[in-house]
């Protein structure tokens, strides 16, 4: 679908005369550090999406684990281990080229969502990696995140999807299996039939 250029948004002056000037509130809420309010919703938070951007273009990536998985050294820091994964490591590879990351924590049954700023490095110390161990195992690397902007988003988003109304979660098997979408995309010979036969087995065997 190619946009009709007389209905294209392109500069910031008819931007602003779209949607006027941010609330004081949403200026407000915004801070440079963690502040002891942003670090309730950090610990409470099992799971988040994490940004990044790299030659390759952009990336955004579900973390998650038991709340509080991302620790928080201090006000200006915060840590994330690097999970077992399917090894792609599109966010690592994005961070190497370029460290700006942004990330967006959710908490179950909140409507709120909070959004991290800020400049991250890969760490393999393996006293930090430690830190992060779960049933002996440690995770490959730790992001270390630099904050620079810390705020919430209100929760109009959550109540529209009503992300957490259990009535209206559907059945895994509504949608294409994983296997299933493999096979055919790739027209390989590939078995999405035994694929999808081990992998719950296989998932639960990985996830550290």
């Amino acid at each position: 679908m190619k946009v009709d250029a007389a209905h294209r948004v392109t500069d910031m002056e008819t931007l602003t005369a779209l949607y006027g000037q941010p609330s004081e509130a949403s200026l407000l809420k915004e801070t440079p550090y963690i502040h002891p309010h942003y670090r309730a919703f950090i610990e409470a938070s099992p799971f988040m999406a994490l940004a990044t951007s790299g030659p390759g273009g952009l990336d955004v990536s579900p973390r998650g684990d038991p709340a509080g998985f991302v620790a928080i050294a201090d006000e200006h820091t915060l840590l994330l281990p690097d999970r077992r994964g399917n090894n792609r490591v599109d966010s690592l590879r994005n961070v190497i080229a370029d460290p700006r990351v942004a990330l967006l924590f959710l908490v179950p049954g909140v409507g709120e969502t909070l959004r991290v700023n800020g400049q991250a490095e890969i760490s393999i110390d393996p006293e930090l990696r430690a830190r992060f161990e779960v049933d002996g195992k440690a995770p490959r690397s730790v992001l270390v995140v630099h904050v620079e902007t810390v705020f919430f988003q209100c929760s109009r988003a959550l109540l529209r999807s009503r992300l957490w109304d259990p009535s209206i979660q559907i059945d895994r098997a509504a949608l294409p299996s994983t296997g299933k979408i493999i096979s055919d995309i790739s027209k390989s010979g590939f078995d999405g039939e035994a694929y999808d036969k081990a992998l719950p087995e296989r998932v639960k065997q990985t996830l550290y």
